[in-house]
């Protein structure tokens, strides 16, 4: 495996969109959550007494990565207070979760899991040389407990044993205690195996089971890259075959999967949770890093560019619990709810539309991005995902001013004081690519930099084209960019307070009720693309920075019964009712009501 390093926040410094992205996310719910939701303000994890296992931990899995590459001093010592809290309020054994002695047995483990992880990324931003040691207490722990038979994996810990291998293979890296690859092989050996499941993602039950658990799902394909190597294996690629059975019988158009919560089959009127979405995300993100292999960080474009900022709202302040492909209305529904086994607000969006997790764990999703944008191995230097950052790395700095994905062209400026190779990753959908004023092909191209200055600039074509999905049905894609049939809608704001919980503007409830018509399908295959900068909000449905003009029928579409603001998966009829008209469309993350998959109409 050709393995690629992560940078830390301190040496990277997002620009462009993707700084005014992170700037929005902080001045949004991700920023103030621990102001204004008591399971985060008044959590166990600092001695309140709120929730005191995942949602502490999964905010600032996110939270402090978005402090440190803003440099934001209120943001950072916010941070700074929850890690000291948590780290002072450690058991003299190493034990670091707020749970009682006695009550060790009986607590789902997933948290010292999580938080092991967590620790690692506030190192990583930190350098607090304290936080090694606290590593070290925590694992030195949980393998004590573990081989002695005092706890066991269950419940989610069961099935996320892996994500204990990310703090793992670091204390490995810096220590090599045996101890390290005993615990390795007793969380493998306690922890689900995901191959005995596959036989239940082919045809969904729609039942409430772990082993088919969207979010699980999404954390496991990155098991085998994380932990092969612990555990003294060759790596198979297991990640792949297993996608291909996911994306077989429950992919959707941006490259996740329907879950709501559980697998849901091919149909874009299903849900799919926001946390799986971002887990996913960090799944690709680990795989490329310990894989080299491009797809992986081809696929996280997609669901980055699409699926992420389409179930936020444009000031972040509100998300969804599940999105939907074609999702025509965000309405309160019947009971029961359109989904597995989510409710009626599933799809609406607010504060906490329908579990927590979510409200916690959205935050990771844009600040691992922008740690993925450069990686390193020995004396290489890629971009890996082409978003406009600057690196710092020991007398090498590297400024990239792109706004891609929404404009194909990039400018490397590049200052150095040493010998090191320089390599870009192209996309393989590029058409007409051209490097420094000479034609070239997709895929990894490197260059030997010498010490001085040093410019680089790529451009290229990315044309749209009908996406042929299952059921009959097309999306349009451009590059990584899915477009969408946007649908105007009207906002209905919804505050009240429920367990103790105030959902108050900015941090309220949202529903959406459609205004513009949304039954349509694709009348030829003729499309005009036009591309522009973003503007202060990069995903925006009023000034979208990129948009397809394209002929379109309205056709005989109809809802899905019993519901009124759902549409049938597949429509009643494909014959137009309507002459031509001209539609634009717009990219899938911009859109908040939206038709992404639809038929060609039949003349």
């Amino acid at each position: 495996m050709n393995r690629w390093d992560f940078y830390t926040a301190p040496q990277l410094e997002p620009q462009g969109w993707l700084r005014r992205q992170l700037l929005i996310q902080a001045q949004g719910l991700s920023g103030n959550l621990h102001k204004v939701w008591p399971d985060i303000r008044d959590s166990k994890w600092i001695g309140g007494s709120r929730e005191g296992w995942e949602r502490v931990p999964y905010w600032l899995d996110g939270f402090i990565p978005l402090a440190y590459l803003l440099r934001d001093d209120e943001l950072i010592a916010a941070a700074k207070k929850y890690i000291d809290a948590i780290i002072s309020a450690q058991d003299d054994d190493g034990w670091i979760c707020p749970c009682a002695e006695n009550r060790r047995a009986l607590y789902d483990t997933w948290a010292v899991q999580l938080i092991s992880k967590v620790l690692k990324v506030y190192y990583d931003c930190s350098g607090d040389e304290r936080i090694p040691q606290v590593i070290y207490d925590v694992l030195r722990n949980y393998y004590e407990l573990l081989e002695s038979g005092r706890i066991r994996l269950f419940g989610w810990a069961k099935y996320r044993w892996y994500e204990t291998f990310i703090a793992l293979n670091f204390l490995w890296g810096r220590c090599g205690e045996s101890w390290i690859k005993d615990l390795a092989k007793i969380l493998r050996e306690q922890g689900y195996d995901y191959s005995k499941a596959v036989d239940s993602w082919k045809k969904p039950r729609h039942l409430w089971l772990r082993k088919t658990h969207i979010v699980n799902l999404t954390m496991m394909l990155k098991s085998e890259a994380v932990s092969c190597e612990l555990l003294d294996e060759e790596y198979t690629d297991s990640a792949e075959r297993l996608r291909e059975i996911l994306d077989k019988y429950n992919g959707t158009v941006f490259e996740g999967f329907t879950g709501d919560e559980v697998l849901s089959g091919i149909d874009p009127t299903r849900g799919t949770e926001l946390c799986s979405v971002v887990e996913q995300m960090y799944s690709y993100e680990e795989l490329f890093a310990r894989t080299g292999d491009s797809k992986w960080a081809q696929r996280l474009e997609v669901i980055a560019f699409n699926a992420l900022p389409a179930t936020l709202t444009e000031d972040m302040w509100a998300h969804q619990y599940v999105q939907m492909v074609n999702q025509i209305a965000c309405l309160k529904t019947i009971i029961p709810a359109p989904f597995s086994t989510n409710g009626p607000y599933a799809h609406t969006f607010g504060l906490e539309p329908n579990f927590g997790c979510c409200t916690a764990n959205f935050n990771q999703g844009w600040p691992k991005l922008a740690l993925s944008s450069f990686m390193h191995s020995g004396s290489e230097i890629i971009s890996a995902l082409m978003l406009p950052c600057t690196l710092n790395d020991n007398g090498i700095r590297i400024n990239l001013v792109t706004d891609y994905p929404f404009v194909n062209k990039a400018k490397y400026s590049i200052d150095s004081d040493k010998d090191f190779v320089f390599t870009l990753r192209i996309p393989p959908f590029a058409e007409n690519t051209v490097v420094n004023g000479e034609s070239t092909l997709p895929g990894n191209k490197s260059f030997e930099i010498k010490p001085g200055h040093t410019e680089i600039t790529l451009e290229f074509d990315a044309f749209p084209v009908l996406k042929e999905r299952p059921n009959g049905l097309y999306a349009l894609q451009a590059g990584s960019l899915l477009f969408s049939v946007p649908i105007k809608y009207k906002k209905i704001m919804r505050e009240y307070t429920r367990r103790g919980v105030d959902r108050k503007y900015p941090y309220c409830d949202w529903q959406f009720s459609p205004e513009t018509p949304w039954n349509y399908g694709f009348a030829d295959d003729c499309f005009e693309i036009t591309r522009n900068s973003p503007g202060d909000i990069p995903f925006s449905a009023s000034e979208p920075p990129v948009t397809v003009k394209t002929d379109m029928h309205r056709i005989n579409w109809g809802l899905k019964f019993p519901y009124k603001s759902v549409c049938r998966k597949t429509p009643l009829s494909s014959k137009p009712l309507s002459a031509k008209e001209e539609v634009t469309l717009i990219p899938y993350g911009c859109a908040k009501l939206r038709m992404t998959e639809m038929p060609k109409t039949e003349e």
